[in-house]
């Protein structure tokens, strides 16, 4: 069938996962489900502990089996030991068939690639896939379709049943001997535990794994007790010094300076920028620029951010110091300077990811979003934007919590430079649609800005301004132009990966390499 965003998803994978094709951003509003449930092994003994010596003897108390569900968080980004860890574990215990549900996988994770060529990885649910992992996926190795969701996607699918998680591994930067975790305190700090909630609610057992076991209580608790089957301490969970990764940076390149400046306008102007205003940003050069640039104009008209969300860094936890963000409401710390707010300001609340943005519940942070800056891999003349795919076809990105803000803002706007060495940003169709552009409002480029014919509401508010206004159309042609049109990449029919709507729906898939394109073997 041929899907509200333009995408052909083929019947058999409808048929197969018991899903609709998109039916556009707000098709399921109002609906009701019922949650799914954990099954609860009860502790009534208060003889009985939870600390466990090794995550061998975590896994054999949990009785792992072939076919289960492990899942895992990636507060610790390119830092993180616990995947491999366990896995690691999995794989001596000669156990194969899992399916591994993470909230994001990096290159920290490269191991797990020799996992699914071994067949003990098989499946793959993450609202993220980057290195080897993404290799693996787009050059067939993976046994079944990878499912790729949005943040907020990914907690919904656990709350409605579509993935029931057999044994949830949360690490913890301080726990106590019954399983109270925190994501401050300890050596190991990422700042918070938001990704983790829900695997810690809807699991049927959870292990706390910490490098740092404190008295009981560990309160207030992220993660709390009542949740937790097992508490292993090993020697290190992570290297928090590795949370900031080359996504996640300021920068001094003019192009991106230059974008960060047409933002900056294009927010100042906006209807919406007065007084009481929220917004989040990405960890992009241009994206944190923004940050900075926006403190003049905001002191100048003394006007102060109701709140921020998102991914946070320091920038915007400066500006929680000078008084001009009332509250930062954070799912994840992404740099050093996110992770000390958090644990001395009191005005910098920690968040689950359900309430960041989950599209099912009674009412999403996300929802009330005045203003998102977003990056994109590329972006089509339908607004539809990719942040999955690269241009070589190679999943190799994160939904993230892309689509879920696009969907709730007022106002969402994308930065993206018109091209990436010889390759256009701007083009006729996007490799795969991650975010749709019925929510997509504003493209910002080094080259022009092209707003969304479907706001005729902020085309009137930017007509007599000085800014470098022009139709997503003459974006694309000034590309072409530049570096001419790309071939079209080749691939094979069988579907290798399936990007899920954050309302369950299929988006679009992705297909296999052909093996001549692959540097992979």
């Amino acid at each position: 069938m041929i899907n509200k965003a333009g995408r052909e998803i083929p019947d058999e994978i409808l048929e197969r996962y018991g899903k609709e094709g998109f039916q556009g951003s707000f098709y399921r509003d109002q609906a009701s489900y019922q949650k799914a449930s954990p099954r609860v092994r009860s502790l009534m003994d208060p003889g009985r502990g939870k600390l466990v010596p090794s995550i061998r003897e975590v896994l054999e108390k949990c009785n792992l089996r072939d076919g289960m569900v492990l899942s895992f968080h990636h507060h610790f980004r390119d830092g993180d030991y616990i995947v491999n860890m366990v896995m690691a574990q999995v794989a001596a215990m000669g156990v194969r068939d899992i399916t591994i549900c993470a909230s994001s996988l990096g290159a920290a994770h490269d191991p797990v690639a020799g996992y699914i060529e071994e067949g003990i990885v098989t499946g793959i649910q993450s609202s993220g896939v980057r290195g080897k992992i993404g290799e693996a996926i787009s050059y067939g190795k993976l046994k079944n379709p990878a499912i790729i969701r949005s943040h907020g996607g990914r907690v919904r699918a656990i709350e409605e049943g579509d993935v029931h998680i057999d044994i949830a591994f949360i690490g913890a930067p301080t726990s106590d001997e019954y399983g109270n975790a925190r994501g401050i305190g300890g050596k190991s700090d990422c700042g918070v535990l938001s990704y983790s909630m829900v695997d810690a609610q809807y699991a049927d057992q959870v292990v706390v794994i910490t490098d740092c076991l404190v008295p009981f209580p560990n309160c207030p608790a992220s993660i709390s007790m009542v949740h937790v089957d097992y508490v292993c301490v090993v020697d290190a969970i992570g290297d928090p010094g590795r949370i900031v990764s080359n996504v996640v940076r300021m920068t001094r390149d003019v192009r991106e300076l230059t974008m960060a400046r047409y933002c900056t306008q294009v927010i100042a102007l906006s209807p919406y920028f007065k007084d009481g205003f929220s917004f989040q940003t990405g960890g992009g050069g241009a994206s944190l620029a923004v940050n900075t640039m926006l403190k003049s104009i905001m002191e100048e008209k003394q006007i102060r951010m109701s709140f921020a969300i998102g991914g946070i860094t320091q920038p915007m936890c400066e500006l929680l110091e000078a008084g001009l963000v009332e509250h930062i409401v954070d799912a994840q710390a992404f740099d050093l300077g996110a992770i000390e707010s958090i644990r001395t300001n009191p005005r910098h609340h920690e968040i689950s990811t359900s309430e960041y943005a989950n599209p099912m519940n009674k009412g999403a942070f996300v929802n009330k979003l005045d203003f998102v800056i977003l990056g994109a891999l590329e972006v089509d003349v339908n607004f539809h934007v990719n942040v999955v795919t690269g241009s070589d076809g190679i999943v190799r990105g994160a939904p993230g919590g892309h689509p879920d803000t696009a969907a709730g803002s007022k106002c969402s706007i994308i930065v993206a430079p018109l091209i990436r060495g010889r390759i256009p940003t701007v083009c006729d169709k996007v490799v795969t649609v991650v975010t749709p552009g019925e929510t997509v409002d504003i493209v910002v480029t080094d080259y022009g800005i092209a707003i969304n014919p479907g706001r005729p509401d902020l085309i009137a508010a930017y007509r007599d301004s000085r800014l470098p206004l022009c139709t997503i159309e003459e974006l694309r042609d000034m590309a072409y132009a530049i570096v001419g049109k790309p071939d079209e990449i080749r691939f094979k029919d069988r579907v290798v990966g399936i990007i899920e709507s954050r309302d369950g729906t299929i988006m679009d898939v992705v297909r296999e390499m052909e093996p001549y394109e692959a540097g992979y073997y």
